[in-house]
């Protein structure tokens, strides 16, 4: 079973008991962490799929550290005008160990609507 999640502006395959390399995150080592932006879940033959996001689906995971990515030289030269600079950047990420896929709607949010319907 796996997910495809939105976080940072771009989308991941998470799988469980994977680890993954996602846009910095401002929490601390060993904090739980929960993408609730499911965009879709596969699990063998059988997928949801959002409109925009599946409904009452979590993927639940740990954060193992805070580094940066290997660097990368950006170059820019102007031929004949004697422009040239070198910059290197390298960017920041987090690693995530993914602990849990939910894809069941919760039992309170199941309760709720019977009460709704019950006082109808």
């Amino acid at each position: 079973m796996y997910a495809i999640v939105e976080t940072g502006g771009k989308q991941y395959k998470l799988e469980e008991g994977r680890y993954v390399d996602i846009e910095l995150l401002h929490n601390d080592v060993d904090e739980k962490v929960v993408f609730d932006k499911v965009v879709m879940l596969v699990n063998g033959k059988k997928s949801k799929v959002g409109t925009p996001y599946v409904e009452a689906a979590t993927v639940e995971g740990t954060i193992v550290k805070h580094d940066k990515a290997k660097k990368i030289i950006v170059f820019k030269q102007r031929p004949k005008k004697g422009y040239r600079k070198k910059q290197g950047h390298r960017q920041q990420f987090t690693r995530v160990m993914i602990n849990k896929i939910n894809s069941k709607a919760s039992k309170k949010a199941a309760s709720d609507t019977t009460n709704e319907a019950g006082e109808e």
